[in-house]
């Protein structure tokens, strides 16, 4: 079989024991503690590691825009969650199809979105479950208060071809308990106004590991989980020895004894930092770091005993490993320095 070494620079390589790890351990998790667990994709984009997150006891999963999911839809997922407003006629008219394929649910935050989902889902005998979208802190998309959270509810509920399926959130980070508190006084004003939630969906891979046994929340969308990276070892998730994904590179330049330049620039490591100060480190080289990118150089500080050589190919943990995916055609399965097989990122670049 093929090993590493035989891969060209920069690639992909996913520690597959590791993924089958991390999702093995969030899954006993959430089984633990009642929680559904329906896996963001977004993170590794293959329908290989979809199916085994749904295999480990997942209830389905989680595509953020509807090209991610037509892709898993035709690689055999059958229940999806889009987490997003779904605007325009022709995105409308796609998701009509996918829905007459798959059991799927969505997600809106305005009238306008939701009058746009009512003209296009007319069949009362299948509806499309629509959640209204919270903001619980994140400042990103959802309403601003339980009250228009019933509102819109109340509209869903009128819809023929539409009915409410509950709520959904992705809370700031480290603020799960202002978001607890959000959704269950929006629940209990749904329950006042004779409207049942059953599902409420929450997000975030950190926030996951600090669920209370008791939640409002029945459903976790974890992401990052599967391969962890730079930016969930900062927060506690794991460590090094659990980040399942790294990205091969070899030294093309040695300008200084403290500065060494890796083949990997902003294209093969995402300038996507979420905070932390430098863009990656590298496996088994103490004080190692990625400390600037361009497009195609990466430029590497060395201020530990770790010594470099040009021609030496590393393996470089990012900050966010979400993206650094969406960079490459392809990933590499690998145990230990074999190569046990190469997929294409199915859902890669499937923005719309």
């Amino acid at each position: 079989m093929p090993t590493i070494h035989d891969l060209d620079t920069p690639s992909i390589l996913i520690d597959a024991a590791r993924a089958e790890a991390n999702i093995a351990r969030a899954q006993a998790h959430a089984d633990r503690i009642g929680l559904k667990l329906r896996p963001h994709i977004k993170t590794h984009k293959l329908p290989y590691w979809a199916k085994k997150q749904v295999a480990a006891g997942a209830v389905g999963i989680t595509c953020q825009k509807i090209g991610e999911a037509e892709v898993m839809a035709d690689a055999g997922l059958d229940d999806i969650f889009l987490p997003y407003n779904i605007i325009g006629r022709a995105k409308l008219e796609r998701l009509l199809a996918l829905h007459r394929r798959i059991a799927l649910s969505v997600t809106a935050d305005s009238l306008e979105t939701i009058e746009g989902l009512a003209a296009t889902f007319a069949d009362a005998g299948h509806p499309l479950p629509v959640l209204v979208e919270c903001d619980t802190g994140m400042g990103r998309c959802g309403v601003q208060s339980a009250d228009e959270a019933v509102a819109l509810a109340g509209r869903i509920d009128k819809a023929a071809g539409l009915v409410f399926g509950g709520l959904m959130t992705y809370p700031a980070a480290g603020r799960a308990e202002e978001a607890e508190a959000w959704l269950a006084d929006a629940k209990q004003k749904l329950a006042a106004s004779g409207l049942a939630c059953k599902r409420v969906s929450s997000g975030g891979t950190p926030d996951m590991w600090r669920s209370a046994d008791t939640s409002v929340v029945t459903e976790y969308r974890p992401g990052t989980y599967i391969y962890l990276d730079r930016y969930q070892v900062a927060k506690g998730v794991g460590t090094l020895d659990d980040c399942a994904l790294t990205v091969l590179s070899t030294v093309v330049s040695h300008p200084t004894p403290t500065r060494a330049i890796l083949d990997s620039g902003s294209k093969a490591l995402t300038s996507d930092t979420l905070g932390l100060p430098d863009f990656g480190e590298l496996l088994g080289i103490s004080g190692a770091r990625v400390t600037g990118l361009s497009e195609e150089h990466g430029t590497v500080t060395l201020s530990g005993e770790g010594r470099l050589s040009i021609g030496d190919r590393v393996r470089v943990v990012p900050d966010h490993c979400c993206v650094v995916t969406n960079l490459f055609n392809e990933v590499n399965l690998i145990d230990g320095e074999t190569v046990l097989e190469t997929l294409p990122v199915a859902a890669r670049g499937r923005t719309a």
